[in-house]
């Protein structure tokens, strides 16, 4: 069973982002799928190494996206999104020298930060780009 399913509610309107939030939600359930598994460790990085690039090529994307429209709270969403690369980097840092189990409560932020980024903070954009007729 997914960790997270994507759900219609957590759509922000603009298809290129929806379809990327989709698929961070794939790699963040492939991470979760990896904790249950005897993978090892190299694997286990994979896995967390592909949940970074992705999640960083995704942040990119959005970030240009407000940039281009002038979204007003640019600086406090990119500000929100490099401390989520550092709790990232931190953790894989941690899990690389042995300091970190990878457990539910590691798994439960990422399915946390996740949600409540997309529910709370891009629906903002996704309402302001909407407002400009971006979809």
């Amino acid at each position: 069973m997914a960790h997270i399913v994507w759900d219609e509610k957590m759509s922000v309107q603009v298809g290129l982002m929806d379809t990327q939030h989709k698929k961070l939600i794939e790699v963040i359930n492939d991470f979760y799928s990896s904790m249950g598994s005897n993978n090892s460790k190299e694997k286990t990085l994979e896995v967390i190494k592909a949940m970074k690039d992705y999640t960083f090529f995704h942040f990119n994307a959005e970030e240009k996206l407000m940039q281009q429209n002038a979204y007003p709270d640019f600086e406090k969403h990119k500000k929100e999104h490099q401390a989520f690369i550092d709790k990232v980097h931190d953790m894989e840092e941690r899990y690389k020298s042995g300091k970190l189990i990878l457990t539910l409560e590691v798994a439960s932020f990422l399915k946390t930060w996740l949600t409540n980024h997309i529910m709370q903070v891009d629906k903002k954009y996704g309402d302001y780009l909407n407002a400009r007729g971006i979809r």
